[in-house]
């Protein structure tokens, strides 16, 4: 019997390479494609060739992506650039990665004729919403390059979708969080530090009151989503992807536990952040599993 293929870009990355563990176990043939900027090979250094293909590649950049795509049903595109502060400085290195290379990723996929492309947007493209929770119909105010780069992506993914009747999927994803998290300050910036400063016995750095709250996703209740997804028959849709739960910093830094120390607030950050997963909850029936608790311990257990 012929294995599923699937291709994950990104698929060396803290999310990406999660989900390449849970297509594996789902008995995928899996295809990653990275360049390695913040992915690491370690990474996946537990899978064998037989079960997952490395490229190393940029696919902003690369005008022969279809030949990795012959014969692939899923896409999940996660590769690009995630950092705020860095895109404000170099915008224009925001755009080509992230707006061009999920436009390479398009063309490659659409000729590919792939049964499900599933892109890893970004909540960001909220801004401060006025509605917490936030649903998908929320006002777009993007503040930042990054968000406006990742919300490009998220419109060139759904216009394709209507043009050439392609089944693209858009997840807006909220902090998500787990093992492998980057802690050179990407995803999730707040465990990123809290991981350094807790193996460095540090106390945990604390922006403003750190009463503000984030709507924390655990990467496995999110692969699960994605499993989901490409079971399904939806298409063409956005969903929010978090758990639907205020989290304040304080008291992700209780659960760590630890001395604490406070820093001036960062400009242009919402006080609030939670994701309204009712759409994707009733379209797909799925539920986010993992409790901030049991999360945040599983993470700093290892």
């Amino acid at each position: 019997m012929q294995r599923v293929k699937s291709i994950v870009t990104g698929g060396a990355g803290f999310i990406g390479s999660n989900l390449v563990d849970r297509l594996v176990k789902e008995r995928h043939k899996v295809i990653v494609l990275d360049n390695f900027i913040s992915g690491s090979r370690n990474n996946l250094s537990h899978h064998s060739k037989k079960n997952v293909k490395i490229i190393k590649i940029d696919i902003s950049n690369n005008k022969n992506l279809y030949k990795y795509f012959k014969g692939v049903s899923y896409v999940f595109h996660l590769a690009g650039l995630a950092e705020i502060i860095p895109s404000i400085k170099n915008p224009r290195k925001y755009f080509i990665n992230n707006t061009l290379g999920t436009l390479n990723v398009l063309e490659a996929s659409k000729k590919a004729k792939i049964k499900k492309f599933i892109y890893a947007a970004s909540s960001s493209c909220y801004g401060s919403p006025k509605k917490i929770p936030t649903k998908e119909t929320e006002k777009i105010d993007t503040k930042h390059p990054y968000a406006f780069t990742k919300l490009l992506g998220e419109e060139a993914v759904m216009k394709y979708a209507n043009f050439f009747n392609m089944p693209n999927i858009s997840c807006r994803f909220f902090n998500v969080y787990g093992p492998r998290l980057n802690t050179r300050g990407q995803y999730g910036a707040v465990f990123g530090n809290f991981l350094i400063q807790k193996q460095n016995k540090k106390p945990l750095t604390i922006v403003g009151t750190g009463n503000q709250t984030r709507d924390f996703i655990y990467v496995d209740d999110l692969t699960n989503a994605f499993i989901k997804l490409i079971k399904s028959k939806v298409r063409n849709k956005i969903y929010n992807l978090g758990s639907g739960k205020e989290t304040s910093i304080n008291k992700i830094a209780s659960i760590v536990g630890g001395e604490k120390t406070f820093i001036p607030k960062r400009p242009s950050e919402p006080n609030r952040s939670c994701a309204n997963i009712s759409k994707i909850k009733k379209d797909i029936n799925w539920k986010p599993k993992i409790s901030i608790t049991v999360g945040v311990n599983k993470l700093f257990s290892n």
